[in-house]
Formats: structure tokens, C-alpha cells, sequence
């Protein structure tokens, strides 16, 4: 007999503060995550909130979800972060230290 493990889709996403006011002026478009985050699923709306406050401050709808190396980050990745590409790898190594495996979850700002 074989267990089925089950993934509960996710309805909230966290952000740092200071990215709240690129994300509702729709200049973050992406966020780049590791794989306990990459259960997104595209056409799903999620409740964003401060990672510090817990305070909500918009809906996104999921896009897409995809795996990608640290090492295959571009530019254009980080033009949709609103960062330069050098800011972004930073940023990335200072959450997740040493990570290789990340996954771009893509999304809208939901009206």
C-alpha cells in the first residue's frame, strides 16, 4: 500500500515590507522562492501580507510557477523584481543561503 502525499494549495503569500509598494504599483511582477513555496497554482488568488506585520495589503492572482537554477537567473528576472540582476542574486542569497534550486512564481495584481 503506497502513501499519497497530499500538497494543500496555498491561499496567502508573504513579502518584505519594502517590496509592498512595487508589488501594487506592478513593478514586482515576480517573486523567486525555494521549493517549500513552489505549490503555488496558476489562476489561484492569494492574500499577501508583510512577512514582519502579518498586515494584508492585496490579492495576486498566480500565473505561473517554474523551477529555475540561481546560477540561470537574468536580467530579465530582475527587471521584474525591480532590481539590478547583482541586487537580486544578493537578495536571494542572503533568504536563502547557498540555495541552487528556486522556483519563479509569476503573478497580477488582482483589482
Amino acid at each position: 500500500m503506497s502513501k499519497r502525499m497530499t500538497t494543500t494549495i496555498p491561499t496567502e503569500m508573504t513579502f518584505f515590507a519594502r517590496f509592498e509598494h512595487d508589488i501594487l504599483s506592478s513593478k514586482k511582477t515576480i517573486t523567486i522562492r525555494d521549493e517549500s513555496e513552489r505549490y503555488y497554482v496558476p489562476g489561484t488568488t492569494v492574500k499577501v501580507s508583510t512577512l514582519e506585520e502579518g498586515r494584508e495589503f492585496c490579492n495576486l492572482e498566480i500565473v505561473s510557477v517554474e523551477p529555475i537554477l540561481f546560477d540561470e537567473l537574468t536580467q530579465y528576472h530582475a527587471d521584474q523584481e525591480n532590481m539590478t540582476l547583482p541586487v537580486l542574486k544578493d537578495v536571494i542569497q542572503d533568504i536563502y543561503p547557498g540555495i541552487t534550486q528556486l522556483y519563479v512564481v509569476s503573478y497580477k495584481l488582482v483589482a
